[in-house]
């Protein structure tokens, strides 16, 4: 693994772009309720087989992450709430790197590095669906 950090610059990169999605997202999340005005807004997967899905509850995560409601947002879908953290860090560092200067660090990962991160993220891709389905084991009795 190599970190280095360039020069002081304002050239906009994937950091700035995912903190304005991130922003974006959570205005919307905050202010339009998505989930009302669409009606066919929902899970077909959970619809089909009765069964969440990996991704169900990121509408919960959006809203009440938007909200102020991390525990909750925590309970409707871990890596969903760490997503959204990750994008309100980097709209926090896109706001300052653009403002400021502030350089963005570069990190260069190896093969077993990405080894590593593809072992780690497929755990927890794993444990978070588990969860997923323990907050939603109602639906199977």
């Amino acid at each position: 693994m190599q970190l280095s950090w360039p020069a002081p610059n304002r050239r906009i990169g994937i950091v700035d772009v995912l903190g304005a999605v991130g922003i974006f997202g959570l205005l919307v999340a905050r202010y339009i309720p998505v989930a009302r005005l669409i009606p066919f807004w929902g899970c077909a997967f959970r619809n089909i087989t009765g069964w969440p899905c990996p991704g169900c509850g990121l509408t919960r995560v959006a809203d009440r992450f938007a909200h102020f409601h991390f525990w909750g947002a925590f309970l409707a879908n871990p890596l969903g709430m760490l997503g959204a953290t990750v994008l309100v860090v980097c709209a926090g560092w896109s706001f300052l790197h653009l403002l400021f200067k502030v350089p963005v660090p570069s990190l260069v990962l190896s093969d077993r590095d990405w080894l590593w991160v593809r072992n780690v993220g497929l755990t927890a891709a794993v444990l978070n669906y588990l969860f997923v389905i323990s907050q939603h084991r109602h639906w199977f009795v």
